[in-house]
C-alpha cells in the first residue's frame, strides 16, 4: 500500500490551502446629496427665448448663488420641454466672480463629466445630472456653469423670471476666464439645479408664484424673500426657490400648474425636509379678470384650491417632508386683476382654512407681515412694489424676517 499522512498531519495541510476568509472592506459613509439651488422649468416663449444668433455654436453661461457651503457639487440640466435632444458638448462649473459678470475665478475652474465624458445628449423631456467634482463653495457662494452647444432645441426650456444675468458668446469658449464681448439676458436656460454632499443640512423648498419668483426685487441683487431666509439660516439649511411667475395651483398659466411640477420641483430634489406653499392668487384673479363670475364659482374655485394643498401635504407627508401654509398676500386695487369684494373674500376664505390648525404643519402669515394696517385687504404701502400685488425689496424683506426660524430646525 502507498504511504499515507497521518490524520492529524492531512487535516493541518487542508487547513493550509483553504482560502483565507474574506473579510469586508470599512464602509466610508458619504453625505447625502442635498439640493442648494433650483429653478422651475418651463417652456420659453417670445421675447425670453434665446435669440437667433444664440442657438448655434454658442457658450452660456449662467450665474446662480449656493444657499449652503459645500466641496463637492453636481449640476442638473434640462431638456425637460424639447421636442428634440439637447446635445451639450462641452460644460464647466467654476466659482463667479461676482453675481453681475462673467468674469470667474480661473483657479476654480473645473471640467464638467457625465459618465466621464466631455458632453451629454439629454433625451426630449428629461432632466441629466452631471458627474460630481470637487469645487469648495461659501454660502452664499456664485457659481458660473458654462455650457457649450452646436445647437439648441426649437422648443426651448428654462426659467425666463431669474432676477440673474446670464452671458452668451458664439464658439467654444466655456473654459474662458471672462466672456470678452458677452451679451446679458436675464433669463436661465436648460438649468434646473445644484446640489451638494451635506451631512448636517437639509433642503427647504419654496413653491409659489411670482412673489416666490422674485417679481419686483433687484436683479442680479439677490433679495427675493428666499434670499433673505436664506441669509437668515447661516448655511444651515439650504433654500431653493421653487417659485414661477404668473403660476397657479390649479390650471396651467406660465408653466405647468402646481399640482402638475410638484413631483419634478419638490420630489426629485433631494434632502426635502421642509416645504413653504405660497400659490393661489393667481388663481382667485384669473377667476374674474375677463369677466364676472357666479357665486357657485367662486365656492368651486377656494374648494379646487384648498383641496389641492391637502393633496400637497398628504404626498409631502408620505415622503417625511413637513408643510407649511403661506397665507395669501392683499391684492386689491390691482389692475390687470381688478379684484373684486368676490375676489378678497375668495382670498380670505382660502386664508382662513390655511390658518386653521391641523391643515399645514404650520402657518406662515405673510398676509398678516404684509397687509396695510389701516386697509387690510391691499399691501401695505411702504412694501408695495407699484402694481399693489408684487412686493418691493424691503416687503421681500419684511416676508423672509416672517419666518420662524424655530419652524426650520
Amino acid at each position: 500500500m502507498p504511504n499515507m499522512l497521518p490524520l492529524a498531519a492531512l487535516t493541518a495541510a487542508l487547513a493550509l490551502c483553504a482560502p483565507l476568509p474574506v473579510v469586508a472592506a470599512p464602509v466610508i459613509a458619504q453625505c447625502p446629496w442635498v439640493g442648494v439651488w433650483g429653478a422651475s422649468q418651463l417652456p420659453v416663449n417670445g421675447d425670453d427665448r434665446l435669440p437667433a444668433a444664440a442657438l448655434r455654436d454658442v457658450t452660456l453661461r449662467q450665474i446662480v448663488r449656493s444657499s449652503i457651503a459645500g466641496s463637492e457639487l453636481r449640476v442638473r440640466l434640462s431638456n425637460a420641454f424639447g421636442d428634440t435632444p439637447l446635445v451639450i458638448e462641452n460644460a464647466t462649473l467654476a466659482r463667479a466672480s461676482g453675481p453681475a459678470t462673467s468674469a470667474i475665478d480661473a483657479k476654480s475652474l473645473v471640467p464638467l463629466r457625465f459618465q466621464g465624458r466631455a458632453g451629454v445628449t439629454i433625451p426630449p423631456g428629461a432632466d441629466w445630472l452631471s458627474d460630481p467634482v470637487s469645487i469648495p463653495v461659501a454660502a452664499p457662494g456664485d457659481l458660473a456653469i458654462s455650457l457649450h452647444l452646436a445647437a439648441l432645441p426649437e422648443k426651448q426650456t428654462g426659467h425666463p423670471g431669474s432676477r440673474a444675468t446670464s452671458w452668451w458668446v458664439s464658439g467654444d469658449r466655456a473654459s474662458e476666464t471672462s466672456l470678452a464681448a458677452a451679451t446679458g439676458i436675464d433669463h436661465w436656460y436648460m438649468l434646473s439645479g445644484i446640489e451638494v454632499r451635506a451631512c448636517s443640512s437639509g433642503t427647504i423648498i419654496a413653491l409659489g408664484d411670482s412673489i416666490t419668483d422674485g417679481r419686483g426685487s433687484t436683479t442680479n441683487g439677490n433679495d427675493r424673500w428666499t434670499d433673505v431666509l436664506a441669509r437668515r439660516l447661516s448655511g444651515k439649511r439650504a433654500v431653493v426657490n421653487q417659485g414661477i411667475g404668473g403660476n397657479r395651483v390649479l390650471l396651467d398659466g406660465t408653466g405647468p400648474n402646481a399640482m402638475a411640477r410638484f413631483d419634478l420641483d419638490v420630489l426629485s430634489v433631494p434632502g426635502v425636509t421642509h416645504l413653504i406653499v405660497l400659490e393661489g392668487i393667481n388663481d382667485i384673479g384669473m377667476l374674474t379678470r375677463d369677466a364676472p363670475a357666479t357665486p357657485d364659482a367662486h365656492a368651486a374655485l377656494v374648494d379646487g384650491v384648498t383641496a389641492a394643498y391637502r393633496q400637497i401635504v398628504e404626498r409631502a407627508h408620505a415622503h417625511g417632508i413637513k408643510v407649511y401654509g403661506g397665507t395669501l398676500l392683499p391684492f386689491m386695487g390691482m389692475e390687470y386683476y381688478h379684484p373684486t369684494a368676490a375676489s378678497e373674500a375668495d382670498r380670505q376664505a382660502i386664508n382662513a382654512w390655511i390658518r386653521t390648525p391641523g391643515h399645514f404643519d404650520a402657518v406662515i402669515d405673510f398676509d398678516a407681515a404684509m397687509r396695510d394696517p389701516v386697509r387690510p385687504d391691499r399691501l401695505n404701502p411702504e412694501y408695495d412694489g407699484g402694481d399693489a400685488i408684487h412686493p418691493n425689496p424691503a416687503g421681500y424683506k419684511a416676508m423672509g424676517e416672517a419666518i420662524s426660524l424655530q419652524l426650520l430646525k
